[in-house]
């Protein structure tokens, strides 16, 4: 038999595999009818084999790129077609651990992520470096960026796994997520009967895991973050660290919960375990947390210093009603929570809403006893479908459960009248949508286009309504204050506002570049797929959660100031003693020349938890510009006591001269030493305009400060390092 090309060629035969294992009664039954079908298809005139990868293709987790038929030669091989947006693929992540765990390269397995982008911003490397490391991806990954196997195999649509033989050829397909048990069936016979027929190779494939080569920080991926009614108090969904923290203002860490390695355990905070938590929501003194890989909704009480579990079973749920007791529902990747009320109940926040990203859909848990719009009376505990047929589209109707959403991410309410709504990032459509708290109806406010199906509407538009377009928003918040929305437009790396009355969409700030730029203009600071943003309730102070940078940012929505919030851990000052020495990698701090000269600043006088800027004014001498390939950067040091510096960024980038520098620094809340000296240093590389001829210079300040408690923590200082010309150094 000659069979065709692609995916279709494999359909008929697999399609008569697949009815006959329905027929099959016993594991045995099974295990001879894959073991036929294998003889079958290896017995063809002609394999179907796929193309060699690209030899200018790009991977992750390997040493160097791989070959199909060189390297990869004697593998029974799993390619996995997947986009790191799409939940789908995300809920196939764990097969795909298990499988690996169970068969390595020795046994002849090899699994290969094949990265085939669905928007713009997933095609480049360094967010798929990213994905690879929220996700725990430990298997090599190519970046197929023009999706060229995607169409040589004719795959359509994500995530697709195709297993391949040890020739290259092709021997199933498995489209979509749920089907663990045929792939496991489906890769263990076909080791076993390659390995009868003598094609199976024992050999190392070399593996280079991108993890092991980044330093550690104080957050990894934080997912959203959330601040309680009082605004001294922030809870951080600390994502690639599986814990909660709860941290002041000032960034003090108050309480660290699970963590660093993810798990599933209910009990005293030291004991608890998350798996890639996002959504947070915190009222008084208790938390509820979207533990999102567990397929869980957790709650915290700070008080108690306990966490139970109150809806979810720790499975991947499939239900799209539900209905049952919180603890007995299946869930589905819940992705962000807010507290609400219900249209009947006599207790205020008595509804948490859940947007369940798995199934899409909007979800509720019961507090206490109440109703739901266009709803029946419910119990206390009771978890149930609130909105969205579970379809992923981006459609909207009168009736709740006939609308459809594209895995919602981020939800805001806005319980004032004339909005009485929930907000709804719906990240796979790139749209904001609302659904009012009168009668569930779901609307269209920005992004999108208004056929349902198109999911492909995306884009970067600052317009209104169904004319602006976003990428994959991620978290959304309501200024009670302004009557605006802020939206983590996250793969346009921006925030941007929503007039909700005029529908009118505009960036905030951002520059549409992911980097890590934290600067004095609002449109010159840069984010790196921010993820979630909270608001303060007074409306002064808007918090970010920049994922890919692994920061919390700071936007003072009245100064319009960008900075960083340091994350200070407590147990630096339990010992004064043993005061903790930061190791803040001087190595990789460039060495100033001797001739840089060292300016004595006039000494401060600070408090404890104040935050100080330092704004550099930096210019080249005439038809110079700063060297791309050398980066110029200004630090921080402070030799001696280096616990000043513990949980700050003491580093950054000059990427642009007519940018100036503004670094920010919060003094920790309590000081081991009544007088210290910091050290703000710039290094730059320059370059004549013809490249004739390059240098580099250097300046340091040296800048004395004295600690007096008087009380005052919030006052921000402002002081000017001036350089008016690197000719004169």
């Amino acid at each position: 038999m000659a069979a065709g090309g692609g995916l279709p060629g494999l359909l008929p035969a697999q399609t008569q595999l697949e009815y006959a294992l329905l027929d099959a009664l016993t594991p045995q039954e099974k295990d001879n009818l894959v073991y036929q079908y294998l003889r079958k298809v290896d017995s063809w005139e002609q394999d179907l084999r796929v193309p060699d990868f690209g030899g200018d293709l790009e991977w992750l987790n390997t040493d160097g790129p791989i070959s199909l038929y060189k390297d990869l030669c004697g593998k029974v091989v799993v390619l996995d077609f997947f986009t790191y947006c799409c939940i789908n693929c995300i809920h196939l992540l764990p097969d795909l651990h298990a499988l690996e765990h169970k068969y390595c390269d020795k046994d002849g397995l090899l699994v290969v992520g094949v990265h085939s982008a669905k928007f713009p911003n997933e095609k480049v490397l360094n967010n798929i470096k990213s994905a690879v490391l929220r996700y725990n991806i430990t298997h090599p990954v190519v970046n197929d960026a023009d999706a060229t196997l995607w169409h040589e195999l004719e795959v359509s649509c994500w995530p697709t796994l195709v297993i391949l033989g040890p020739r290259g050829n092709m021997l199933f397909s498995l489209v979509g997520e749920g089907h663990k048990d045929k792939l496991f069936l489906f890769t263990s016979i076909a080791l076993k009967f390659y390995k009868e027929k003598g094609q199976i190779t024992d050999n190392k494939i070399g593996i280079k895991l991108y993890r092991d080569s980044l330093p550690s920080s104080p957050l990894l991926f934080p997912g959203k973050v959330t601040v309680d009614n009082s605004g001294n108090r922030l809870v951080i969904a600390d994502t690639g660290h599986h814990r909660i923290l709860v941290v002041r203002k000032n960034g003090q860490i108050l309480h660290t919960i699970g963590g660093p390695n993810s798990g599933r355990k209910d009990g005293r905070f030291s004991e608890a375990a998350f798996n890639s938590p996002q959504g947070v929501a915190i009222k008084n003194n208790i938390i509820f947390v979207a533990d999102t890989e567990n397929h869980l909704i957790r709650k915290i009480d700070l008080e108690l210093e306990m966490v139970n579990t109150v809806a979810g079973i720790g499975i991947q749920g499939t239900d799209k009603e539900g209905g049952a007791k919180g603890e007995e529902q299946p869930i589905s990747s819940p992705w962000d929570v807010i507290f609400g009320s219900s249209v009947s109940g006599t207790h205020e926040d008595d509804v948490l809403w859940i947007a369940m990203a798995g199934t899409h859909q909007v979800w509720a848990l019961m507090l206490e006893c109440g109703k739901l719009p266009k709803g029946s009376d419910l119990k206390k505990g009771t978890c149930l479908r609130f909105a969205g047929s579970g379809n992923e589209e981006n459609r909207n109707n009168a009736y709740p459960h006939k609308a459809a959403f594209a895995q919602p991410s981020g939800l805001s309410l806005a319980s004032e009248e004339p909005w009485n709504c929930i907000f709804v990032a719906d990240s796979e459509s790139s749209t904001v949508r609302t659904i009012s708290l009168k009668d569930g109806a779901v609307k269209h406010l920005v992004g999108g286009e208004r056929d349902p199906l198109n999911l492909f509407a995306f884009g970067d538009v600052d317009e209104a309504g169904i004319n602006a377009k976003l990428q994959h928003p991620l978290g959304v918040t309501w200024d009670k204050k302004r009557k605006l929305l802020y939206v983590a437009d996250s793969y346009n790396h921006k925030v941007k506002f929503v007039d909700p009355k005029m529908k009118n969409c505009a960036t905030l700030a951002g520059t549409g570049e992911a980097s890590n730029v934290v600067g004095s203009s609002l449109t010159q600071s840069t984010f790196n797929e921010p993820g979630g943003l909270c608001v303060e309730e007074n409306g002064r102070l808007l918090y970010i959660a920049d994922t890919n940078n692994h920061q919390i940012k700071v936007l003072d929505l009245e100064t319009k100031i960008v900075s960083m919030l340091p994350i200070l851990n407590t147990e630096m000052f339990d010992v004064v003693d043993h005061p903790f020495v930061q190791n803040n990698k001087t190595a990789n701090i460039p060495k100033l020349p001797k001739s840089a000269p060292n300016i004595q600043l006039p000494s401060l006088s600070v408090t404890p938890g104040q935050t100080l800027r330092f704004l550099f004014r930096l210019s080249l001498p005439a038809n110079m510009k700063l060297t791309e390939e050398a980066p110029s950067s200004w630090f921080l040091t402070a030799e001696g006591n280096e616990w000043l510096l513990q949980g700050q960024n003491p580093s950054g980038e000059i990427e642009d001269i007519s940018l100036q520098p503004l670094i920010a620094l919060q003094l920790p809340s309590r000081f081991l030493s009544s007088e210290v000296v910091l050290s703000i240093k710039a290094c730059l590389y320059y370059c004549s305009k013809d490249s004739s001829a390059c240098t580099m210079k250097g300046i340091s300040f040296s800048q004395p400060l004295q600690i007096k408690d008087n009380g005052l923590h919030s006052d921000l200082h402002y002081n000017h390092v001036n350089a008016e010309s690197m000719e004169q150094l």
